[in-house]
């Protein structure tokens, strides 16, 4: 498809822009999709390209965090495998699926994710004071719920992945005795690990725009640097509001669409 130069712009600025919300907190797809409708692409054909766009975004957001990456190896390797199988499901269910199959639930699901996020600080301190009293240590990757819900939430992302992020956050922010930027540099390491098995398969089986592919990939990834330097100078608070205000947003733009 032939973009004019204002389109093409469009396409990159939006790019950018989700490369660095993604890395913060996530969501950059309501940014990149509607502008990838508005030059012209077919929902699926957009999501499709979008989704292949935003790998390097993810890539380059988890490289920025490489700081808060160490000494999460093995639970990064543990938490990405449930994330590749979950998103690899997720990428089938965008070809086998109408688009408007996730529609009723996924703004109460994100709803239900800024709930976590805002209340993750004190049930956190219930869970680790049950924790004491049972004698028992957090489990390092979580436990099962955890892996459980990153699986399901994985299948979401590999689908269409708006508020991905958001979800991610709140769940490991529940069940991991981590300080919610570690928390972060984890959820970016998830994103690219969606986002790529899902590109991954959509190379093979699915129609997408190379342009707009390219467009957003050179934005993104130039985006995800710029989300790690502004996203790890955030106190836990402030990033705690980032994720609440991007979420809300994340919920109008989904019920109004």
């Amino acid at each position: 498809m032939a973009l004019s130069i204002w389109e093409a712009l469009a396409v990159f600025a939006a790019g950018t822009a989700a490369g660095t919300i993604n890395t913060i907190v996530g969501s950059g797809t309501l940014i990149t999709f509607p502008v990838l409708l508005a030059i012209g692409l077919p929902p699926v054909t957009a999501n499709v390209s979008n989704a292949l766009g935003l790998v390097p975004g993810s890539v380059s957001g988890a490289i920025g965090y490489r700081a808060e990456l160490r000494g999460q190896g093995r639970r990064a390797l543990v938490l990405g495998v449930t994330a590749l199988v979950g998103g690899l499901g997720g990428a089938v269910l965008l070809l086998a699926l109408p688009s408007e199959a996730f529609d009723t639930f996924v703004p109460v699901l994100i709803a239900l994710a800024l709930v976590l996020v805002l209340l993750q600080p004190r049930l956190a301190e219930v869970v680790r004071r049950r924790r004491e009293d049972d004698g028992t240590a957090g489990h390092p990757h979580g436990g099962p719920v955890l892996l459980v819900g990153l699986l399901l939430a994985s299948v979401y992302g590999g689908y269409f992945g708006a508020a991905q992020g958001v979800l991610y956050l709140s769940l490991m922010g529940l069940f991991l005795d981590e300080d919610l930027q570690r928390v972060n540099a984890v959820k970016n390491i998830l994103g690219a690990v969606v986002n790529g098995v899902a590109a991954c398969f959509f190379l093979f089986v699915a129609e997408f725009d190379w342009t707009a592919v390219l467009l957003i990939a050179v934005g993104s990834a130039l985006g995800g640097q710029i989300g790690a330097k502004v996203g790890r100078r955030l106190p836990p608070p402030a990033l705690r509001a980032v994720i609440v205000t991007v979420g809300v947003v994340a919920i109008a733009q989904l019920l109004l669409r």
